[in-house]
């Protein structure tokens, strides 16, 4: 169904236009995709599309920004499965993290030049992304401390020094570095040397 120039903005068009640009720079690559091209995809104008959004940069944002709340979905419903320990929780984070990033930059490889252009021209997503996954692993560490599993002074900069080191499981740059299957064996060794210096001390 075409969209008439005269139709108000809404928020259901928007993500029409976030659903086409989104498949257009997953198949295509951020550079060879062009405003006209998501427009007819969408059946409008391209200037009815810069109602929408101001430039190509603004739209890949606003797709980027979608994405990266979808990983932080699964990942938070991945750590709130019942019955979890605060350990049990963090292996599911850094399981979830390792095979996200592995289905999208194997199965999606044009992803990663949307990302890179975000995180050069867009830094304010990318900070957005690493609150949201510091927050996750700070209510790991919270309830980890509340269950007496783990004993931690200072959650917020233990969270934020967690998600340092957990960085290679995330960036799409470093999923060529190994097979998926060595990365699994390394993101246990990791988890594994983490939750031993998380642990509650017996005095």
């Amino acid at each position: 169904m075409n969209i008439r120039e005269t139709d108000r903005p809404t928020e259901a068009i928007r993500s029409r236009i976030l659903d086409a640009a989104e498949e257009r720079f997953r198949t295509y690559g951020y550079n060879k995709t062009t405003m006209a091209e998501i427009a007819t995809d969408v059946g409008m104008s391209a200037a009815n599309l810069y109602r929408y959004f101001n430039n190509k940069q603004d739209l890949a944002a606003a797709c980027a920004s979608r994405c990266m709340g979808a990983r932080s979905q699964i990942l938070r419903e991945a750590i709130r499965q019942p019955g979890l320990s605060a350990s049990g929780q963090l292996r599911a984070f850094v399981r979830g993290t390792l095979q996200y990033s592995w289905d999208n930059t194997n199965k999606q490889p044009k992803i990663n030049e949307l990302v890179a252009t975000i995180a050069s021209q867009r830094q304010d997503i990318v900070h957005e992304k690493i609150q949201e996954q510091t927050a996750l692993l700070a209510e790991i560490l919270a309830y980890g401390n509340q269950s007496g599993e783990f004993e931690v002074d200072d959650v917020i900069r233990t969270a934020r020094a967690l998600y340092a080191t957990l960085t290679l499981f995330e960036v799409p740059l470093f999923m060529s570095l190994y097979e998926l299957e060595e990365f699994e064996r390394l993101a246990q060794d990791v988890v594994a040397l983490l939750i031993k210096g998380l642990e509650k001390r017996t005095h």
